[in-house]
């Protein structure tokens, strides 16, 4: 699980994420990120019920995302705000083909080390 400072919260800084951050798309994942004036990186996740119906789905989906983001952690760029849509057909993926489509998304936003 994400530690508390690694996670975007607010609403508005949500809201900033979007309006002036950087996107990037990648197989079923959309990834906005914004530089931000702290040495972390805090994250977010998206995914609304165009993915599933089913509440136990789309939190699967979650739990799947934020700990592949946990472990690849490391290895990205600190000081970003990121935020990770999830679009209708990551469902379907299993856990090793959302992690390629994630190190793609990061090398392709360029904020991977």
């Amino acid at each position: 699980m994400l530690s508390k400072s690694s996670r975007l919260q607010k609403t508005k800084d949500i809201k900033r994420v979007f309006q002036i951050g950087r996107a990037t798309k990648e197989g079923f994942l959309i990834l906005k990120a914004l530089p931000n004036n702290s040495n972390q990186n805090r994250f977010a996740f998206i995914v609304s019920q165009k993915l599933s119906k089913k509440a136990n789905l789309r939190n699967k989906v979650k739990r799947r995302l934020r700990e592949l983001v946990r472990l690849k952690e490391n290895k990205i760029k600190k000081g970003q705000d990121i935020v990770i849509i999830a679009v209708p057909g990551l469902e379907k993926k299993d856990f090793w083909e959302i992690e390629e489509t994630i190190d793609k998304l990061f090398e392709k936003a360029k904020i991977k080390l």
